[in-house]
C-alpha cells in the first residue's frame, strides 16, 4: 500500500476545502469580526463531538490572542452551565449539519439572552444558520475520510476559519508581540521579553581572587566556583581581568609555564562586562554570542556585582 500518496491526496482534499472557502469568503466574515471585536464581555465557542473539539482548539486560541474566550459543552449548557453566559457575551456556535441536537436545543436560550450569535455550518438554511447574525460556512466537496464519515476536511476548515478570525482581531486591536507575551509568560517569547539579566546572574559565592594570586590558585577557584572562569579583582575590589579554562589551557602550551605565574599575566585584562541590570536577559544572550565567550561579569562603578554565564540562559530556556 502507497502510504505517501494516501497522504498526498488527504492532503490535496483539505488543501481544496481551504482553497474552495477563500473564494467565497465574503461580508458575512466581516460580520462576524465586528461582532466579536465590542464584546464587552467573552466570546463563548460551543459545539458537539469533533466540533467541539475543534471548538475547543478555537477558543484556546481567541484567548491567548487578546479575545476573552472559552468553551462550554452544549450539553452542560443545558444542566446549568448557561449561568456562564452574561449579557455582554457573544456565542461561536459550530456545527456541520446545523442541526446537531444538544446544539440546537440552547440556541433559543441564547436568543432569549439577546445575546449575538455566530454560526459555523455547512447549510445557512439549517436551524443554526437561521438563528445566525452572522455565519460562516464550513461546506466541503468531500471529506478525506473514504468513506465520508469521519470530519476531516470540515474540520480542517472550521479550524482555519477560526484561526482567521482569531488574527483579523489581532489586526484590529493592534495586538502585539508583547501583549503576546503577557498571556505566554512561560513561553518563549514571553521569556525572551519579560526575563531580565538580574533574574539569572549569581551575585554569590563568586570566584574572585586578587591580582598577585597564581595560576595555581586560580585553578582551585575556577573548580570551587564551577563557572569556568576565575575573576580577578583588585586592591578596591576592582574587576581588571577574567581568567578562563582556555587562558589555562594556552598558558600550558607556553615555555617556563609555572603554577606560581601571576594568574593575572594570562588573564583577559578587558573582559565584557555590563551595569544594567535590568537588561533584558535575550539581549544579554546576544552579546555573549556575538563576542564568543561564556559569561558577562556584572559591575557597578567598576567593581564586580556578579556574573551572567550562559548555561545559566540555556537552561532557563532564553534562545
Amino acid at each position: 500500500m502507497d502510504y505517501i500518496k494516501i497522504a498526498k491526496e488527504v492532503l490535496d482534499i483539505e488543501a481544496l476545502a481551504l482553497n474552495s472557502a477563500k473564494k467565497r469568503l465574503g461580508e458575512e466574515f466581516g460580520r462576524a469580526v465586528d461582532i466579536i471585536y465590542p464584546l464587552k464581555g467573552k466570546l463563548i465557542v460551543t459545539g458537539v463531538g469533533k466540533s467541539g473539539l475543534v471548538g475547543g482548539k478555537i477558543a484556546a486560541t481567541f484567548a491567548s490572542t487578546g479575545t476573552p474566550s472559552f468553551f462550554i459543552h452544549p450539553t452542560e449548557a443545558m444542566h446549568g452551565d448557561l449561568g456562564m453566559i452574561g449579557k455582554d457575551d457573544g456565542v461561536l456556535a459550530i456545527s456541520y449539519s446545523g442541526e446537531s441536537e444538544e446544539l440546537i436545543k440552547i440556541l433559543p436560550h441564547i436568543k432569549r439572552l439577546d445575546i449575538p450569535l455566530i454560526g459555523m455550518s455547512a447549510d445557512k438554511n439549517s436551524t443554526l444558520g437561521r438563528y445566525s447574525d452572522a455565519f460562516l460556512s464550513i461546506e466541503v466537496e468531500k471529506e478525506a475520510c473514504p468513506l465520508q464519515a469521519a470530519p476531516t476536511a470540515s474540520t480542517t476548515l472550521t479550524m482555519a476559519l477560526g484561526d482567521a478570525l482569531a488574527v483579523a482581531l489581532m489586526k484590529k486591536r493592534g495586538f502585539k508581540k508583547e501583549d503576546f507575551a503577557s498571556f505566554h509568560p512561560g513561553g518563549s517569547l514571553g521569556k525572551r521579553l519579560f526575563i531580565k539579566v538580574k533574574d539569572l546572574a549569581r551575585f554569590e559565592n563568586l570566584p574572585i581572587i586578587d591580582e598577585n594570586s597564581t595560576l595555581k590558585e586560580a585553578i582551585v577557584a575556577i573548580s570551587e566556583g564551577k563557572l569556568g572562569n576565575v575573576l580577578i579583582s583588585g586592591k578596591d575590589k576592582e574587576l581588571i581581568g577574567v581568567l578562563s579554562d582556555g587562558d589555562l589551557r594556552r598558558a600550558l602550551m607556553q615555555e617556563g609555564f609555572s603554577l606560581d605565574s601571576k594568574a593575572l599575566d594570562f588573564a583577559t585584562k578587558t573582559p565584557k562586562t555590563i551595569e544594567d541590570e535590568s537588561m533584558l536577559a535575550s539581549d544579554a544572550l546576544k552579546e555573549i554570542e556575538k563576542h564568543k565567550i561564556q559569561m558577562l561579569v556584572i559591575t557597578k562603578d567598576g567593581k564586580i556585582r556578579g556574573v551572567l554565564h550562559i548555561h545559566d540562559l540555556v537552561e532557563a530556556g532564553i534562545r
